[in-house]
């Protein structure tokens, strides 16, 4: 069974927070309707995977989604959101406040169509404060969370490639929704559910500004070198990189007998995590001569028997042909009209045993079910035509 079915989910989300928390929705049943622009929002055309076709992350974050185009800005598309409105549980919007104020879809001017209305709404700083109206991606959050501080090398900050920023906003927003779908049930009340870039971003920071405000430690960017225990870093072998995380006493004893090297358990100075942290190039450079001459394969295999956590360094194809990853149907192919072959499109990462929660449906083309729901609202084929022509719609 799939848990939200029933559920309709107007998305006007661009890019990647607001999109993925509708193909979240989308996932668990709710009947999502992706809302672009008359010529596409600027979402479709980022990074495409070929000429006239849309855009890689596209694919992924606007699965199990039905295409309309919509200009509330004209009077007539006014209307037509007023109407769409009127038959929604839930809109989704990472637009500024200011920005979802002149299209009509405010909290307020929603609830007055629909007054138990569920608005899930995304800033980059939050809707208060001096940097309100400001616009930012992911990385502008990464930034100023203090993550590019640490991440990278100390003379130079670095932000992380894939944007999680993004995608933890986009999944705390899922949740958060199915949290005022349910209060709603319970209380017939809806709901403004605001998440921000910056706010995600600081969760994730979080122990570490922690950390600073109590010791004022000031840590600086160590590249993969962990700071508060040890090993844990990226080591080349004969054919490749591994990486290699231990955390506590257990583990690193483990790695020592490895090590084969009394010394590694006698001195003080390697305790505790917190000092391994603080001796950390020296236990590195120890396990870097112990990977150097051995295989990805070996290496892994030997780490694996000792029962410590390791991982090979992927490049993005390797990823896609890695056996546990198929193995899962973690990446499920996807067609998609005008492409040869399958997407690999990534699914929901959860598993359950009795909901339904598959990619069911692939990332629609630019209005490709406009007309069918417009049908739906009670639009005739003559006034269709007219919105079309008039590119209301």
């Amino acid at each position: 069974m799939s848990v939200l079915n029933g559920i309709r989910v107007l998305d006007f989300g661009r890019f990647i927070a607001g999109p993925f928390c509708g193909a979240l929705l989308g996932d668990f049943g709710a009947e999502v309707i992706r809302i672009e622009k008359v010529a596409g929002s600027e979402d479709r055309f980022t990074a495409p995977i070929g000429e006239g076709l849309p855009g890689s992350g596209f694919l992924q974050l606007n699965r199990n989604k039905l295409g309309f185009t919509l200009n509330p800005r004209k009077t007539e598309g006014a209307e037509v959101l007023k109407r769409l409105v009127g038959t929604a549980d839930v809109v989704v919007a990472n637009l500024p406040p200011d920005t979802l104020a002149t299209m009509g879809m405010d909290y307020d001017s929603l609830t007055s169509i629909k007054h138990d209305i569920i608005l899930t709404s995304s800033t980059a700083f939050g809707s208060k404060g001096p940097y309100a109206t400001r616009v930012g991606f992911d990385g502008v959050a990464q930034a100023m969370s203090g993550n590019m501080h640490m991440t990278g090398y100390e003379d130079e900050p670095m932000k992380n490639y894939f944007p999680y920023v993004d995608f933890m906003t986009g999944t705390l927003n899922a949740l958060s929704t199915i949290a005022a779908i349910m209060h709603r049930d319970q209380t017939g009340e809806g709901q403004h559910v605001e998440g921000a870039l910056l706010a995600s971003a600081l969760s994730v920071a979080n122990g570490t500004l922690i950390e600073q405000h109590f010791l004022k430690n000031n840590r600086v960017a160590s590249g993969n070198r962990g700071q508060t225990a040890a090993p844990s870093d990226v080591f080349q072998t004969r054919d490749g990189w591994i990486l290699v995380q231990i955390v506590g006493n257990p583990l690193y004893e483990r790695w020592a007998k490895l090590m084969g090297e009394d010394y590694w358990l006698e001195d003080p100075k390697f305790a505790s995590d917190e000092s391994r942290g603080e001796n950390a190039i020296e236990i590195s450079d120890r396990m870097q001569k112990w990977t150097r001459d051995r295989t990805n394969e070996e290496v892994v295999r030997t780490l694996e028997d000792a029962r410590i956590p390791c991982g090979e360094v992927l490049a993005p194809q390797q990823t896609l042909e890695n056996e546990q990853v198929a193995a899962m149907n973690f990446l499920v192919g996807t067609a998609f009209p005008g492409v040869e072959g399958m997407a690999p499109v990534a699914r929901m990462p959860m598993d359950f045993s009795s909901i339904d929660n598959s990619i069911r449906r692939r990332a629609p083309l630019l209005g490709e079910h406009t007309d069918a729901i417009l049908t739906d609202l009670g639009y005739t084929d003559q006034e269709i035509a007219a919105l079309h022509e008039m590119r209301a719609v």
